[in-house]
């Protein structure tokens, strides 16, 4: 076997533990499950009625805010997923298990892509979920199938990008109650952008950052490809982001990973 064959194997391997992980202890998994799904109903029936309202001129309320906000919300769930991998590879760390496989014929890079490929993989179920109560609750996108094709695209790699992230948290947190904490204001970023409403009605500063801030021309590309409205620029810049946070987050983490074996 080659050496990229080896370490393909030993990905699966790892890949196939933290899956065991996620099967046996769900409770982080639905956690982080139930904290968008919160969302989407307490914006849809509680405040739906007087911000649906206000957008775009509706009168319907919640019936047409929920096409609005479901978008936004269904990014939320992809930036929940950030902390089951934060919290997954501080455990291994602080625990030992690290020192263990790097005393064993093991490829390096493995641990952190089991970690990355299986928290990918939790977090898209998670998205899909969530996808299926907004249809429930009444959320009418227009896509096409190329247009759900896009957004899925979008979604994984917004979600590739927030996993390496959190992968780099979690290396560096001192402990697990650190690495829970640190990625927080990833989840609640998206509501300072365009997810529960749009920027135009936020005071000067804060519609400022909201138009520039990360999540904002996801929130947009993604609303525009489920509704069928089109994405304009937003897609270029939200592409651009997603990109550039993945190679930040695998750099930092890479760099992370080898600096805590020579501790």
């Amino acid at each position: 076997m080659t050496t990229l064959a080896y370490a393909a194997r030993d990905a699966r391997t790892m890949l196939r533990r933290n899956l065991k992980h996620a099967l046996r202890y769900p409770s982080m998994t639905v956690s982080v499950v139930a904290m968008p799904v919160l969302m989407l109903l307490l914006f849809t029936y509680v405040f739906g009625g007087a911000l649906g309202t206000g957008i775009g001129g509706t009168t319907s309320g919640s019936a047409d805010y929920i096409d609005y906000v479901a978008p936004g919300i269904i990014l939320m769930a992809a930036t929940s997923g950030a902390l089951v991998t934060a919290v997954g590879v501080c455990a291994d760390m602080t625990e030992g298990i690290v020192n263990r496989f790097r005393t064993m014929a093991i490829s390096r890079a493995s641990f952190l892509t089991g970690h990355v490929v299986g928290s990918v993989l939790q977090t898209l179920v998670s998205i899909a979920f969530v996808i299926g109560v907004a249809l429930l609750m009444g959320f009418r996108p227009h896509a096409t199938p190329l247009g759900w094709l896009a957004a899925a695209g979008l979604l994984t790699l917004l979600t590739l990008a927030l996993t390496w992230l959190s992968a780099a948290i979690g290396l560096v947190a001192k402990n697990v109650e650190t690495a829970s904490n640190i990625p927080l204001p990833m989840q609640f970023l998206p509501f300072l952008g365009s997810a529960i409403v749009p920027p135009e009605s936020m005071p000067t500063g804060l519609r400022w950052f909201a138009e520039y801030q990360p999540f904002t021309p996801v929130i947009e590309t993604l609303r525009g490809l489920l509704m069928g409205t089109g994405v304009g620029g937003a897609a270029i810049g939200a592409v651009a982001w997603c990109v550039g946070l993945t190679l930040v987050g695998y750099l930092w983490a890479r760099t992370a990973f080898r600096r805590s074996a020579t501790r």
